[in-house]
C-alpha cells in the first residue's frame, strides 16, 4: 500500500524487527468485513440460517460474529434495518467478548459512537441490567442514540457529556466499563485514508495523554471487583501498554486480569499477547494484555486490556445512588395512568415489560420508560433516557419508532407479514395495500419488526420515520 506515513512504517520497524516484513504486506491485502448478530432478536442458529446468503464464517474471538463476502453488502439489506446484526470491524468485537457483560449488570460504555460496543454489551446483559452510553461529540452522540434505537436497546441511556462529569454521578457505580479510547487509528490505516492523512508522532502523545485522563475517570466510577476493559485501535505503545503501565501506577487498585479460563471457556481464539518489552517497566504481567495483528489474523488490529478492581469491604456510594431516584409524578396523575394503560392494552397487550407503575417520565411532549437501574441524573446531557414509547398528541399518545424495535412480533395487538417487496417499500416511505385489523400495526418481515403502519381501508399508512427511509 502506498500512503503510509514514513515515521510510521520506520517506527513499526524499529519495533517488529523481523516481522515488520509481514506487517507492511498486510496492507495490500483486502480489509475483511464483519457483522455481529443482535442476541436481543435473534439466536446465532437462527442468525446463521437467515444470513447464509452472506457468505458467512465464524471470527474466531467472538461466538455471535462473522465475517462476510464484501459484495454480499449486508448494511443494504432489510435484515440490517430491522436491527437483526450490526456492521462491525472484526477486531473490533473482541473487546466485549472479553469484558463478558452478564444478565442484570450495571455496564458504562464511556466513549460509545458510534456503537459497536454499545450495542454489543446491550445483546450480551439483555433486557435486565442498565447500560449508560456515553459520547462526548454531540453529532457522533445522535448517530450512537440512533444505533441504540435499530438494535431495540430498551435498557440502555445515551449521554453527551465529558466524562469527567460523569465521576460526579456515578462514584463506584458500574460492574463493568469499557474504555475504547479515542486513539491514533493505526489499525484503521488499511481502509481510511483520513486516519493514515492525519497521523503523526505528536498525535499519538496526544492520545496517550488523553487516554490517561479517561482511564482515571472510569477508575473511579467501578465498583470494587469490577472489570474495566481499555481498548485501542492502534499499535503504538504509548497509547497501549505503556498506557496500561501509566494506569496501574495511578490506580494501585486494579491489576491486569488473567481470561485464560474465560478464554478456553468461550471458545475465543485468535489473540496475540501483549508485548512487555514495549513498555517502560517492561512488567511481564502485560503479557496478559491482547493484540490483533493484521498480517496473523483477518482482522484490522486491536490492543485490549482487562482490567481488575481489587475487592473491598461496604457498600459503595454508586449503590445508594439508585435510591436517591425520584420519578416524576407521570403515573400519579390519574388521566395519564388511564391514558397509558388504555395505549398498551390497543398497541401491545402482551408487552409485560411495559406494564409497570415506575420509571415512567415525559420529556416534553415524548414518553419514556427509564431502566429500572437508573439513577438520578438530572442535570446531565441526557440524549436518550431509556425506552421512547410513545408521543402525546393532542391528548392521546401514539407509539414511538422506538417501540416497534423494542417489540416481538407476538406482543403486538396487530401485526402484518410484508413480503420482500413489500418490505423494501415501506422502508422508502411508500404506501402498501395490504387488508388487516384496523389500527396501530407492527410491519414486520420474517417476524421481525421494522416499524409501525395503520390500517384503513386495505392499506397501510406508512409511519416509518422520514430520515431512516432508504433511496432509490
Amino acid at each position: 500500500m502506498t500512503g503510509l506515513p514514513e515515521e510510521f512504517k520506520e517506527k513499526m520497524k524499529n519495533l517488529l524487527g523481523e516481522e515488520y516484513s509481514t506487517f507492511v504486506a498486510s496492507y495490500d491485502r483486502e480489509s475483511v468485513q464483519g457483522l455481529r448478530m443482535n442476541l436481543l432478536k435473534v439466536c446465532e442458529e437462527e442468525g446463521d440460517r437467515l444470513f447464509g446468503c452472506f457468505g458467512l464464517s465464524r471470527i474466531p474471538w467472538v461466538r455471535e460474529g462473522r465475517f462476510y463476502e464484501k459484495d454480499t453488502r449486508p448494511g443494504r439489506h432489510i435484515f440490517h434495518e430491522a436491527g437483526l446484526y450490526y456492521i462491525q470491524e472484526p477486531s473490533a468485537m473482541a473487546v466485549v467478548s472479553l469484558l463478558d457483560p452478564k444478565p442484570g449488570d450495571k455496564v458504562l460504555d464511556l466513549c460509545a459512537a458510534p456503537g459497536g460496543k454499545t450495542t454489543h454489551i446491550a445483546s450480551r446483559i439483555g433486557k435486565n441490567g442498565f447500560l449508560l452510553s456515553n459520547e462526548i461529540h454531540p453529532a457522533r452522540a445522535k448517530i450512537l442514540s440512533q444505533n441504540v434505537e435499530r438494535m431495540g436497546i430498551g435498557n440502555g441511556v445515551v449521554t453527551n457529556e465529558d466524562p469527567k462529569r460523569l465521576t460526579r454521578y456515578f462514584h463506584e457505580f458500574f460492574d463493568k466499563i469499557v474504555v475504547d479510547a479515542p486513539c491514533s487509528g493505526e489499525g484503521m490505516f488499511r481502509k481510511d485514508e483520513t486516519a493514515r492523512n492525519e497521523w503523526s508522532l505528536e498525535n499519538v502523545n496526544m492520545c496517550a495523554a488523553r487516554q490517561e485522563e479517561i482511564l482515571n475517570c472510569a477508575a473511579s466510577m467501578l465498583k470494587k471487583g469490577g472489570t474495566l476493559v481499555y481498548s485501542t485501535c492502534t499499535f503504538s505503545p504509548e497509547e497501549d501498554e505503556q498506557s496500561v503501565e501509566r494506569f496501574l501506577k495511578n490506580n494501585p487498585e486494579f491489576y491486569i486480569a488473567d481470561c485464560s479460563g474465560q478464554m478456553e471457556k468461550e471458545g475465543i481464539t485468535g489473540l496475540a499477547q501483549g508485548r512487555p518489552e514495549w513498555g517502560e517497566t517492561q512488567d511481564e504481567q502485560l503479557k496478559k494484555t491482547f493484540r490483533i495483528w493484521p498480517q496473523q489474523t483477518e482482522g484490522e488490529g486491536h490492543y485490549i486490556a482487562v482490567l481488575r478492581k481489587r475487592e473491598g469491604d461496604g457498600e459503595t456510594s454508586g449503590e445508594n445512588r439508585k435510591k436517591e431516584r425520584k420519578d416524576p409524578g407521570f403515573m400519579a396523575d390519574r388521566k395519564n395512568r388511564k391514558s397509558l394503560e388504555d395505549f398498551i392494552r390497543e398497541i401491545c397487550p402482551e408487552a409485560e415489560g411495559l406494564k409497570k407503575t415506575e420509571g415512567w417520565i415525559l420529556f416534553g411532549d415524548q414518553l419514556y420508560l427509564l431502566p429500572a437501574d437508573m439513577p438520578d441524573m438530572k442535570g446531565m446531557k441526557v440524549i436518550r433516557p431509556g425506552l421512547h414509547v410513545a408521543e402525546l398528541k393532542k391528548n392521546r399518545l401514539e407509539p414511538a419508532h422506538a417501540l416497534a424495535k423494542w417489540l416481538k412480533k407476538e406482543e403486538a395487538a396487530r401485526a402484518c407479514e410484508l413480503s420482500e417487496d413489500e418490505a423494501l417499500r415501506y422502508l422508502k416511505g411508500e404506501t402498501v395495500q395490504k387488508d388487516g385489523e384496523k389500527g396501530w400495526t407492527l410491519a414486520c418481515f420474517h417476524g421481525y419488526p421494522l416499524g409501525w403502519a395503520k390500517e384503513t381501508g386495505g392499506t397501510l399508512k406508512n409511519h416509518y420515520p422520514k430520515g431512516l427511509r432508504i433511496q432509490g
